[in-house]
């Protein structure tokens, strides 16, 4: 590969902060809410999760791209990021087994990139500040129009985005001989997320993000796993109905990150809007019931009211997050119905939580044996 010279790239965030760098990827402009992941590795992973639809992501380790891409890694069809910030940004990589470098995979996928940006100093606003709007350009430098482009970006509160990540019509994954039928709900589901379910004797149908219980429970499946996603969950009314359906149909119900919330809402826990998220693979979460810690991979930037569920009769806290003590797992009491905030089919991540995939088995086996005449 011929090595050609980076053009001038900048970054404008919400209030008023630049930052000037170097152009990667595709020569344009994108904008989203600017948040940052602390992961050293498994950034194709990271940049394909669906719950990072409509975010710049600012990567906090130094060299990215290094071992390149390799298309099976993918955790859904697509980049998801709006945009990539970064410190070094490697136009080539060492891996034998890697099919392109991350240059040409941003570009085939028409994602805008800026390097040579004191990565330190932006994370270190970025948590003081909070998560804010940001626009990132590589041709367009002027100030005064990036600012009018950035003004017309909305909120992510407020924001509902798995219609813009979910499948558009239901689709098979796994055996179809498996023990367990299980309908997900495409929130914004991992590729990993499936293989974890199908590993372990499940054959999955993946429905449409809004998909109705009516419509799913005609497939007959033994349980629900609700799949992490973006947006707001405050606003998905419809779906959170669905989830109360389930409920009401006392069937097992598996929620993640996103699905978690949805779950909690259904339960009459309201969400909040998190002043900073939690985005990484290395961030500690203690399980209420055992009493070890896991390592856990996160990426959200909503969660669930202490306040309400500790009001709640019908709420059990099984996981919290040791870094600031918000609620990173529940259990609906008297239902087969339990959900994460995190990512336990961590791709990228420790595998930690793996066990919750388990535990979610364990209650379709027993929900069968019940159902057995």
């Amino acid at each position: 590969m011929k090595y050609t010279p980076k053009s001038p790239a900048i970054l404008l965030l919400q209030d008023g902060t630049v930052f000037y760098g170097k152009s990667a990827g595709k020569v344009g402009t994108d904008t989203g809410e600017i948040c940052f992941n602390t992961g050293m590795t498994g950034y194709q992973e990271v940049f394909t999760d669906p719950s990072y639809e409509g975010q710049l992501m600012v990567a906090t380790n130094v060299h990215i791209g290094n071992y390149g891409i390799k298309n099976d890694e993918a955790e859904s069809s697509s980049i998801k990021i709006a945009g990539l910030i970064c410190r070094n940004f490697s136009l080539y990589y060492s891996r034998k087994l890697a099919d392109m470098s991350l240059n040409d995979y941003f570009i085939e996928q028409n994602v805008v990139a800026i390097s040579d940006i004191d990565t330190r100093a932006l994370v270190r606003h970025i948590r003081d500040k909070g998560a804010m709007n940001a626009i990132i350009s590589s041709d367009e430098m002027n100030l005064d129009n990036l600012k009018k482009l950035l003004s017309k970006v909305p909120s992510m509160a407020g924001l509902e985005l798995s219609s813009t990540v979910s499948t558009l019509e239901p689709y098979f994954f796994g055996n179809p001989q498996a023990t367990f039928k299980v309908a997900v709900m495409d929130e914004g589901v991992k590729t990993n997320t499936l293989r974890c379910l199908s590993d372990r004797g499940c054959y999955i149908k993946v429905y449409p993000y809004n998909a109705s219980y009516d419509e799913m429970s005609l497939w007959e499946p033994d349980g629900y796993l609700i799949s992490n996603g973006p947006g707001d969950p405050a606003v998905m009314p419809q779906v959170v109905q669905t989830v109360k359906d389930i409920l009401a149909a006392d069937k097992p119900v598996f929620g993640i990150c996103l699905g978690h919330q949805l779950l909690a809402e259904a339960c009459g826990i309201s969400t909040f809007k998190m002043f900073n998220g939690h985005r990484g693979i290395n961030h500690p979460v203690k399980n209420m019931n055992s009493g070890h810690s896991e390592v856990t991979s996160q990426n959200h930037g909503f969660a669930i009211s202490r306040e309400d569920v500790e009001k709640s009769d019908i709420i059990e806290v099984t996981h919290v997050n040791l870094n600031d003590h918000s609620i990173e797992g529940i259990r609906v009491k008297n239902k087969k119905a339990f959900s994460v905030q995190y990512h336990p089919e961590s791709a990228p991540g420790p595998d930690d939580s793996r066990y919750l995939f388990d535990e979610f088995v364990g209650s379709l086996k027993v929900a069968k044996s019940e159902n057995v005449p």
